[in-house]
């Protein structure tokens, strides 16, 4: 149906660097010569604050902007002192469990159940896997028994296949004590953007440890370790950022076939003195989460046991494994983990502070475009209702919803659009 060629996938690439490359040219000339013209000074960093989703710099009676909160930014040197912060602990596991992207059985975007186009990645036949998959998740666990899990709040009812959000302030020690529950697979845990040691990176590669450090928090099945990251200024908000920003954790043994496989967590770290005790950000009603990613179950850990499991056919096929409209069957272009508008838990009301992650994945198909219909976002200063993530970038927004209703969510590449990378929320 949308079959990636090597010529394709060279034309997008092309086209995305003179996008990319033409709109950060012209928009740097442009803001310098309206400043020229206008005598205006250009903005300086580190003075920007940020009220609800606007600059403080707006008018407070702009209508859009209720309920607006200061959220200071500083480009000042943070310096966390022994002992100083938090240790915050969490419990996860690699799990590997049965996955459905399309759990209500229907393309919820239309209210009716799949056409033949949209049954190209959902229907399960003798030689389609269908929507559902086996896959290893991150799962939290109440301690370090691991005997049961921590069940999932309602309001992160929508991070789907994503680990639990683990929240920290500048200067805080976060302590993950990992166990791999996996049968035959290496896993692990690796960071971005906090500090830690190469016990606690979760990837191992040429790096001239010495033998005794050499696993790097790389976890043997059925085997657990304790990752130990610490926050230093420069993992919190920057200048232009709010006062909480995303980062995002994920195994790193083999990193393309493990975050196939669903291995990715988010990780939001907020600024010093602007966090409550639970490391969440002060002045923030909701906090979102979203990871937009074509999955390759082609090139997940679990190929062969899916087949076996959800097909008549093994990996034995090789005429079937290297078929085309085989291998698109199973590239699930989902938001958390959901096709067609099956993701739950899109709900924030009107009025209140929205604080919104978002999370790129994947490989050079994955130029995404998050389009929130029937409101607007502040990122960075600028009012935007369309924000672009690739594979591993990560953009925090602001708003504040004005505009009751029911309203898209979706990615606005077209391709995806077509294979089911929508979803829902609501403004109640």
């Amino acid at each position: 149906m949308y079959p990636m060629t090597k010529s394709r996938t060279s034309l997008m690439l092309i086209a995305l660097s003179i996008t990319l490359l033409g709109s950060i040219s012209i928009g740097l000339i442009q803001e310098s010569e309206a400043a020229k013209g206008q005598g205006v000074p250009l903005p300086q960093i580190g003075s920007n604050k940020v009220c609800g989703d606007r600059l403080c710099s707006e008018s407070a009676s702009n209508p859009v902007s209720q309920k607006e909160r200061t959220v200071e930014t500083t480009s000042e040197d943070v310096e966390c002192k022994s002992n100083e912060g938090k240790t915050r602990t969490y419990y996860i596991a690699a799990d590997e469990v049965e996955w459905n992207y399309a759990p209500l059985g229907i393309n919820q975007m239309k209210g009716q159940e799949f056409n033949e186009d949209e049954n190209v990645f959902v229907e399960n036949s003798s030689d389609r896997i269908g929507s559902t998959y086996i896959k290893a998740l991150y799962r939290e666990y109440t301690d370090n028994t691991f005997s049961k899990l921590k069940p999932r709040a309602s309001e992160w009812q929508h991070l789907g296949t994503l680990g639990p959000i683990i929240h920290a302030e500048v200067c805080d020690t976060i302590k993950v004590v990992f166990k791999n529950n996996s049968e035959k697979l290496d896993y692990s845990v690796h960071p971005h953007g906090v500090f830690y040691d190469k016990d606690s990176e979760g990837a191992e590669y040429n790096d001239e440890t010495s033998a005794s450090n050499k696993s790097d928090g790389i976890v043997a099945p059925g085997q657990t370790h304790i990752y130990k990251w610490t926050v230093p200024e420069r993992a919190g908000p920057g200048p232009n950022d709010p006062s909480s920003i995303i980062w995002m954790y994920h195994s790193h043994v083999d990193s393309p076939m493990d975050t196939n496989s669903g291995l990715v967590g988010p990780m939001v770290v907020t600024s010093k003195g602007m966090a409550d005790s639970n490391g969440r950000p002060i002045g923030v009603d909701r906090e979102m989460v979203s990871l937009f990613t074509v999955s390759d179950e082609n090139s997940s850990n679990y190929l062969c046991d899916n087949l076996e499991k959800f097909t008549e056919e093994t990996c034995d096929n090789e005429e079937l494994v290297g078929d085309d409209d085989f291998a698109e069957s199973n590239l699930m272009h989902g938001i958390n983990g959901y096709v067609y508008g099956n993701l739950p838990g899109q709900t924030v009301h009107k009025g209140e502070h929205v604080r919104w992650y978002l999370i790129g994945m994947g490989t050079e198909v994955d130029l995404h475009t998050p389009h929130w219909h029937g409101n607007t976002v502040l990122w960075n200063g600028m009012r935007v209702d369309v924000m672009e993530l690739m594979p591993a970038s990560l953009k925090t927004v602001d708003f504040i919803p004005d505009n009751v209703g029911t309203w898209m969510f979706h990615c606005h590449v077209n391709d995806h659009i077509s294979a089911g990378m929508m979803s829902l929320f609501k403004v109640i």
